[in-house]
């Protein structure tokens, strides 16, 4: 980026990184007495720490003057070192007050940015890649405990320390100390900030390269049979080496910076404590400073500068928790697609049904995927929904569930539209066995338990063995204790779906739906867990959605749907008597599982 960008869009983004620091006020506010107290902790121990080289003055002068009394130096001295203890110490109560502000301020933060992400709408999680997110909320909760960090403990007690003894230096000398001394800092202040800005660029883009040169080597071992296969070695060593010819010149400038910076810091401190010791030796010489005066003046300079010699790093961390703030706080006032109406009432389901009347929808509006489908599933009774991919089959499941409003149309379950009542009442009343079963990196029996919370160990026994799982688990060592690995990759197909049927049957919610339930089961296990489905459907309002149609031949009803359409309905016999779109995909079917057999 050019410098000239860089300036316009300074201010911008200066204005945008205070409204974020804004934005996040409320997680201090709820301990604003422990941070109050901090701060006083902070203002005592930099005050303890500024009078330090006051009383070591006093020392100074009262040796200087060849005082008989030791009295006084002793006295002295001892103050000296309580007041040295004082700074640590009340530095240390500091840090313990703030302790509790920080971390619960990160978990406070954590937690309402998982909540927000769990509120948002599916297609934002479609649109976005975990990842990112993940590494989002992770960036997010560390940029808050950066920015207290720094500005508690390095920005905020510099600022005072500065404050005190600029306030010392107007007090009991010459206005000309205090003017040296606020010169000296601005320039140190802008030269940092100055130069770690363009530090910056040169900083990113190194460690780019050497992200790119890292990728292209691992990959090369990754691939090495490619590699091999091709006589391709001279090719990526000359493909990483050139990628690290840049590296290495955008290091080298990237150091050469950093020297340049640490030496014009150095420069201006000396240049700083040179001139204000100039004008105090002259004081000394003309008898209006003592030798204290010389000797507290240059404690206190010295006292001030060091912290400064961190200002680059700290000015660039903050630089970067800025950036990763600006993120968090993007991603929290991202809004949610699907909202509750303000009025929305608690669904009641009395008898179960379900209706589609008149449903249009398009995920994006030049592509429509369901065209006026209407429908109704009676109470107890079983529909099935077949017809090719991209028909708009499972765009009906995500409806029902609200994952999306529907662009027109209205969805009922009896009689109640699901846009007038709340999202948390609706997806209780529905069982799903999803077509992709995804579990979470537990034991058996967690994934199986989570369908119903307080559910007992022998109902979750029970839906295992509804599901078919009973003698799976059982000819594990570790039973139900067994972990399923990473989104259940220690599972077959199979077998996540049967524990995707079991947790259908412990939810025992009024209306099921199975979307393509048996896709993972071999012929033989289908029967045996479309028998379970059966058993677990029972009394239940089901809608089905069906690739293989051997699966639904015993639901009350079947719906083809074709583009986004209805296009036949009718019963099993009734569909393939009538020999259109049902029939001929029947007579697919059927020939494909005879050539398999």
């Amino acid at each position: 980026m050019s410098p000239p960008s860089q300036r316009s869009d300074e201010p911008q983004g200066n204005r945008r990184d205070l409204s974020n620091l804004w934005a996040l006020r409320h997680y201090l506010w709820d301990y604003r007495g422990r941070v109050a107290l901090a701060l006083l902790a902070l203002i005592t121990a930099k005050g303890a720490n500024v009078a330090v080289p006051l009383v070591l003055k006093e020392v100074v002068d009262a040796l200087d003057a060849g005082t008989a009394a030791m009295g006084i130096p002793v006295f002295l001295l001892a103050a000296y070192g309580a007041l040295r203890l004082a700074g640590t110490g009340f530095t240390q109560v500091r840090d313990i007050l703030f302790a509790r502000v920080r971390y619960r301020a990160m978990r406070r933060l954590t937690v309402r940015t998982l909540a927000h992400l769990h509120e948002l709408s599916l297609r934002f999680h479609l649109e976005r890649k975990t990842g990112a997110i993940s590494s989002d909320l992770q960036r997010g909760a560390s940029s808050l405990s950066t920015l207290l960090n720094y500005m508690v403990f390095s920005i905020l007690p510099v600022a005072v320390e500065f404050l005190l003894v600029l306030g010392i230096l107007l007090g009991s000398y010459s206005w000309v100390f205090a003017a040296a001394v606020a010169l000296a800092v601005a320039v140190y202040i802008g030269f940092t900030v100055a130069l770690s800005n363009w530090r910056m660029s040169e900083r990113l883009a190194a460690n780019r390269l050497e992200s790119e040169a890292n990728n292209q080597a691992v990959e090369s071992l990754v691939n090495y049979e490619t590699v091999k296969y091709f006589g391709n070695e001279g090719h990526e060593l000359h493909r990483t080496d050139d990628t690290l010819a840049d590296w290495e010149q955008m290091a080298v400038r990237s150091q050469t910076s950093l020297s340049l910076l640490n030496l014009g810091q150095g420069a201006i401190v000396a240049v700083g404590v040179t001139v204000v010791l100039v004008l105090a030796a002259d004081g000394v010489r003309g008898g209006w400073l003592s030798l204290g005066d010389l000797v507290a003046v240059n404690a206190l300079l010295l006292q001030l500068f060091m912290p400064l010699n961190f200002l680059g790093t700290v000015y660039r961390q903050t630089r970067y928790a800025l950036a990763d703030m600006d993120r968090l706080v993007g991603l929290l006032r991202e809004a949610p697609e699907v909202t509750d109406a303000p009025d929305a009432e608690l669904l009641r389901v009395d008898r179960g049904e379900v209706r589609f009347d008149n449903v249009d929808f398009a995920y994006q509006p030049e592509r429509p995927i369901l065209r006026d489908v209407s429908f109704a599933v009676p109470p107890g009774a079983k529909v099935a929904v077949v017809g090719p991919s991209g028909a708009g089959k499972s765009t009906l499941v995500r409806l029902l569930f609200r994952f999306f409003d529907v662009s027109g149309g209205t969805i009922r379950v009896d009689g109640q539209a699901i846009r007038e009542v709340t999202q948390d009442s609706l997806r209780r009343q529905i069982a799903i066995v999803p077509q992709d079963t995804v579990l979470f990196n537990d034991t058996l029996y967690y994934n199986i338990a989570y369908a119903r919370a307080g559910a007992t160990p022998e109902e979750v026994a029970e839906a295992a063995r509804v599901a078919h799982l009973e003698e799976f688990i059982a000819s594990l060592p570790d039973g139900f204790d067994t972990l399923v690995g990473e989104r259940g990759l220690k599972l077959s197909g199979g077998e996540k779906q049967r524990v995707a049927i079991a947790r259908a049957v412990l939810k025992n919610a009024p209306i099921m739906v199975f979307d393509e339930a048996t896709s993972s089961l071999d012929t033989h296990a289908e029967q045996g867990i479309l028998t379970a489905l059966r058993e677990a459907a029972a009394d239940h309002t089901t809608l089905a959605i069906a690739h293989r149609l051997s699966t639904i031949v015993d639901a009350d009803r079947i719906l083809v749907m074709a583009d986004g359409e209805i296009i036949e309905s009718g019963t099993h016999r009734e569909l393939v008597a009538a020999g259109g779109e049902y029939a001929r995909l029947w007579r697919t079917q059927q020939e494909e599982e005879e050539a398999l057999e």
